[in-house]
């Protein structure tokens, strides 16, 4: 299976060790993984022109980063977003990713989906876990798993194992 991993997080710590150990459970598994950090990327958010439904055929008026991060929405077999909590919302750059496949419609192949969040406090994943579940809803990818994890658990062997356990288990 191609699993796409979306990474919304502008800083190296955040996210990663989740991001390495879903990388780690997926790949010796003998799935095929592509990393892409859009928390380092310059992605504008969708700009509702409908450029990409008139004129664009499917792409976006806008010629930013997101353009090396679409083929894997249109390639990937399955999407996993990983991003750090924000206030009760995944990064504005997570969220600008997700807002510009509007171009496409939805994940062209995706038929599974997966979220990864980790915060620094427990019991802010609400709102995240609602506009991840309606998104994947209204494309009908199916929801594979989200796994939260706060404070000291980002780095904690056991939820690092919990992690490539589920990558694994895809």
């Amino acid at each position: 299976m191609k699993i796409a991993v979306f990474n919304g997080s502008p800083r190296k710590e955040n996210t990663n060790a989740l991001v390495e150990a879903f990388c780690e459970g997926a790949e010796n598994a003998g799935h095929e993984v592509e990393v892409y950090h859009v928390g380092r990327m310059k992605i504008s958010g969708c700009l509702g022109c409908e450029y990409c439904h008139t004129q664009g055929e499917g792409s976006c008026v806008q010629k930013d980063d997101f353009e090396k991060i679409l083929p894997a929405y249109k390639e990937a077999d399955m999407i996993v977003f990983a991003s750090p909590i924000y206030y009760f919302t995944m990064t504005t750059h997570m969220e600008a990713a997700i807002q510009r496949v509007y171009c496409i419609g939805k994940p062209l192949k995706a038929k599974k989906a997966a979220l990864l969040l980790s915060s620094g406090s427990d019991g802010v994943y609400d709102a995240a876990i609602a506009q991840y579940k309606a998104y994947m809803g209204y494309v009908g990818v199916e929801d594979a798993g989200i796994i939260t994890a706060h404070g000291d658990e980002n780095k904690s062997d056991a939820k690092l194992s919990e992690v490539r356990e589920f990558a694994k288990a895809l």
